[in-house]
């Protein structure tokens, strides 16, 4: 996930009025070449693939499958994900990115005349989407301490809920129980889960699927899967919600997965065992950064994401984000209220992590 829009309208007399009237989301930086720089801006694994599947890339015969359109069901992929968290197939959806999944739940569920509910602090496609579909919006204010206050959902005639779990970019996780009240709340409205980062920390909402039909949970290959590149997500949930965003997808492209994404993505799924080393790996690297990082009087959210999210001491989040950039290492600074002060740090390599914690300490 990122957290950036533009906010430029353009006047141009060939574009429809709705286009000229969109703020569109801007991504994290990525630089045309990395060769210098240790990126821990964009939340992306710093770690290569399954080396599963990195093999299906090299099987003889591949290339010659994309004269033929894919599957468009993505039958396969849609079974072996079902398997991997005991569901069955009709439960699961697959999209172009977990982007493109969400903006199918968008239409699918929110496009309501009452207005949809999420954090004030939170992913910045949500509100994109909310003008793309014309969704009225009502944004409710996290904690202090950027908790999530569920009890502030509590609210009648909403359309809808939606929020990351851990959330973005603060990285802060929402337990299940806390779920089972919003899903309690609105039980006549879809409540979607936004779990991008939930393989680092936490327990998935899942696990709560079969007990209750208004809830959708969507994942991403592109964070602990290491298949940002590859751009596949899914959401899973009861049927009727999937039956749902198939209708839309359906109206929109019935062909979103290439035949090799989706032999990829299938090989990744099942390679179960790996994803929890990779996640680990991460996970530890992340303890050392807390602490390394805390010791230097960084104030820091408690993270269960492959990110943290961190105020520092002595000076401004945009005066150690630039000093940082000047030494060739990007994180993610927000220029947005009541998170001016914070940056979003990215967990890369022992080495990355080593090499930001020195500059830290050279600029402080």
């Amino acid at each position: 996930m990122s957290d950036q829009t533009s906010d430029q309208p353009q006047d141009n007399p060939f574009w429809s009025p709705a286009v000229a009237q969109l703020q569109p989301y801007v991504p994290g930086e990525q630089p045309k070449t990395t060769a210098r720089l240790i990126k821990l801006n964009t939340n992306e694994s710093p770690y290569p693939p399954s080396p599963k599947a990195q093999a299906v890339l090299g099987e003889a015969g591949l290339a010659s499958h994309l004269r033929l359109y894919p599957d468009p069901e993505s039958t396969e992929l849609r079974e072996t994900i079902a398997d991997a968290y005991s569901l069955k197939p009709e439960q699961v959806f697959v999209g172009n990115g977990s982007d493109e999944v969400l903006a199918h739940a968008f239409y699918s569920f929110f496009k309501r005349p009452e207005p949809l509910l999420y954090p004030d602090i939170t992913y910045s496609f949500y509100p994109v989407y909310c003008q793309f579909y014309e969704i009225e919006a009502r944004t409710l204010p996290l904690r202090d301490d950027f908790s999530i206050a569920v009890e502030d959902y509590a609210i009648d005639g909403a359309g809808g809920v939606i929020l990351p779990n851990p959330n973005a970019p603060t990285g802060r996780y929402l337990p299940l129980a806390e779920i089972e009240k919003l899903l309690q709340m609105h039980p006549e409205r879809v409540v979607v889960i936004d779990e991008a980062y939930i393989d680092f920390g936490g327990d998935s909402a899942i696990a709560l699927i079969d007990r209750y039909p208004n809830l959708l949970v969507i994942h991403t290959l592109s964070k602990s899967h290491a298949l940002a590149g590859l751009r596949l997500g899914y959401a899973m949930g009861q049927a009727h919600l999937i039956e749902a965003l198939n209708r839309a997808k359906n109206s929109f492209n019935s062909y979103p997965i290439d035949g090799i994404a989706q032999k990829v993505a299938t090989a990744a799924i099942a390679d179960r065992a790996w994803l929890a080393d990779n996640c680990a790996k991460v996970i530890a690297t992340r303890e050392y950064t807390v602490s390394a990082l805390s010791e230097m009087g960084f104030d820091i959210v408690p993270s269960t994401a492959n990110f943290i999210f961190a105020r520092p001491p002595k000076v401004s989040a945009e005066e150690l984000f630039k000093a940082l950039r000047d030494r060739n290492i990007i994180v993610r600074y927000f220029n947005k209220p009541r998170i001016s002060e914070y940056l979003r740090i990215s967990i890369g390599t022992d080495e990355e992590m080593h090499a930001l914690v020195a500059a830290c300490r050279e600029i402080l």
